[in-house]
């Protein structure tokens, strides 16, 4: 497990490279969201998406995805009118929005459900990854299941380093801004429903879905 130091106000440019090597090989990170640290690989990869089970130590949930943009999204997902308007009000931003998913993402990201989850970051690391990259990533939190996801590098390199498995490449951008996982919404029917509450408060919420 390879640690590499950061300063997200400084070029980090060759820690993107090294990221890059590691994805393209099919190989696992962590790396820092505009929520929590996240726990990736290619998310087209299935191989690379079983490695990140092992790691998590979880086999049933299914794993949320992250795109650059709209047109990335596009591709991934199918979406509706409402829910296309859902989704340029809560992106870039905080929100996962859960939708039926095209074939092109396989089953065992969404463990053969037939919607996944998948959100734009506010992040301007998490934009310039995946813009090198090409490819979308898993975004789960970078956390053995049924422990806290967080923020904090140095208890998730300490969790993590005691795992049979763990991730190829720990980027380390020190603790990040206070916040919770993102909030995520149901959007695959016809009523969007609120599955979990995180940094934004529950009546902001409702007014964003013109509930």
């Amino acid at each position: 497990m390879r640690i590499i130091k950061i300063d997200l106000n400084k070029d980090y440019s060759e820690a993107i490279r090294e990221a890059i090597d590691i994805l393209k090989m099919g190989g696992t990170i962590v790396y820092p969201t505009d929520t929590v640290y996240g726990l990736g690989c290619n998310a087209l990869d299935e191989i690379a998406v079983r490695h990140i089970f092992d790691i998590k130590n979880r086999s049933s949930k299914p794993l949320p995805i992250l795109a650059r943009d709209m047109k990335w999204v596009e591709e991934l997902v199918f979406l509706n009118d409402q829910q296309r308007k859902l989704a340029n009000k809560f992106w870039p931003g905080k929100f996962t929005l859960v939708l039926p998913k095209k074939d092109i993402v396989p089953p065992i990201v969404t463990t053969g459900l037939p919607t996944v989850g998948i959100r734009i970051a506010d992040h301007a690391f998490t934009d310039k990854l995946l813009g090198a990259f090409g490819y979308p990533l898993v975004s789960t939190s970078a956390n053995v299941s049924g422990e806290p996801a967080t923020g904090d590098i140095d208890s998730i390199i300490a969790s993590l380093s005691t795992q049979p498995r763990r991730p190829d490449l720990v980027i380390d951008a020190g603790v990040l801004p206070p916040s919770n996982s993102s909030v995520v919404i149901d959007c695959s029917t016809d009523k969007p429903k609120v599955l979990r509450v995180g940094p934004s408060k529950p009546e902001d919420l409702l007014k964003l879905l013109d509930i």
